[in-house]
């Protein structure tokens, strides 16, 4: 077997974005869900790759992966990196944002393509918030609270135009979180 060979590529994809995952420090069930991988062999391919490297930095977080929405509103930097990164989900295709502002499933369907956007999503967030406070496992929670419009919606600023998110039961004063920051300066 030659790992050049065509025939081994689409394995070869899946063990790359398998790692690129395991990287970004994702739960086993979402590595398994985008690249059909068995959680025995992303236990293996962390331990073998990750878990004896010197300086590794990459933990394997376990149980249930947050779900909570209120995180998102915590403060206006939470939210603003939150409203960014739902930018990039509506770029990528990951969710859909209607001409009405409401949310629903993105093009991209679910498994691997998702899994690779989701990533390029996710980087380009990290490379425009570098010190952001989302995790992987945050940012997948509320690309899913945004696929489903459990919780979050998508509303425009009254003063700069700006989309952003904001939590669906709270009052909303209709202002971005920068224009909220501004008007507090």
């Amino acid at each position: 077997m030659r790992a050049t060979d065509d025939r081994y590529a689409g394995e070869r994809a899946q063990f790359d974005l398998a790692i690129r995952l395991i990287r970004h420090q994702a739960r086993t069930h979402i590595i398994s869900e985008c690249t059909g991988f068995s959680q025995e062999r992303i236990r293996k391919l962390y331990a073998t790759y990750f878990k004896h490297q010197q300086g590794n930095r990459v933990r394997r977080k376990r149980g249930k992966s947050p779900s909570a929405v209120d995180f998102f509103f915590r403060n206006s930097r939470v939210q603003a990196e939150a409203s960014a990164l739902a930018g990039l989900f509506f770029v990528y295709g990951l969710v859909r944002l209607r001409s009405d502002l409401t949310t629903g499933p993105g093009a991209v369907r679910p498994g691997f393509a998702k899994g690779e956007r989701f990533c390029r999503a996710f980087e380009d967030y990290l490379t425009l918030c570098p010190s952001g406070q989302l995790s992987f496992e945050r940012a997948w929670s509320l690309q899913a609270a945004l696929e489903t419009g459990d919780g979050v919606l998508v509303a425009d600023c009254v003063r700069c135009g700006a989309l952003y998110v904001q939590d669906a039961l709270a009052l909303d004063p209709a202002t971005c979180p920068g224009c909220r920051g501004r008007q507090s300066a």
